[in-house]
This record gives structure tokens, sequence and C-alpha cells, in this order.
């Protein structure tokens, strides 16, 4: 997981997800910080985006196999909780991963709307 974050996504979104990588002055755009991204979108839409890109973000989905991507969503919410306390963590940790990795649409029974676009 940390090797395919390195390689397709510390770029842009830097070690920590804060949308500050070497490559994110030079975008014409700013780059998500993704302890917004995970208080505005679900799961469902996190894989989404990574699977089918979204504004200058390419699409992961014709290159990643699906535990890859869904390793990726991973990555993004446990990337969001890094500036959480120890104490935080010693808590909700283990409801955190448990969180991210059920297939919630699966198990519910419904994929989130699509998302409007808003171009």
């Amino acid at each position: 997981m940390d090797r395919l974050y390195a390689q397709r996504c510390i770029g842009c979104h830097g070690l920590t997800g804060k949308g500050d990588g070497p490559t994110a002055a030079f975008l014409p755009a700013t780059v998500p910080d993704f302890r917004e991204t995970v208080q505005r979108r679900s799961v469902t839409q996190i894989r989404n985006i990574i699977t089918k890109g979204k504004g200058m973000m390419p699409a992961y989905g014709p290159a990643l196999s699906g535990r890859e991507i869904q390793d990726m969503v991973l990555m993004v919410r446990f990337l969001s909780q890094l500036d959480r306390s120890p104490k935080w963590w010693e808590r909700f940790e283990p409801l955190v991963w448990a969180h991210c990795t059920v297939p919630w649409e699966v198990v519910l029974g419904y994929d989130d709307p699509p998302e409007e676009d808003k171009r």
C-alpha cells in the first residue's frame, strides 16, 4: 500500500495527504487535503474518484486492481487521521480500519447516487 501511494499519489497529495506534494504547487488547481475529503465524501465516493478520476486527477481504474484501489481508499482514510491524538487512535483505530474494509454498497444493497457534474 505504501509503495503504491508513493508511486501514484505522493507527487500531488504529499507524504501526509495534505495536498502539498512536490508537483502540487505547479498545478492549476488546488489538490484536496484528505482530512477534508473524508468529511465530505463517503468511502464509495472516494473509491469512485480513485477509479474514474476527477478534475485533474487521472482515473486509476484501468491501471490498478480492485484490491489496489481499496488499498488506496484505506490510505486516504488513514492519512486523514494523522493529526489525531494517540488517545483517539487507541480508542478508534480498529473501527477506522474495520469500517474502511467493509464493502458497504454490497452490505447495504445500494450504491451512492452519482455525483453531479459541476462543469
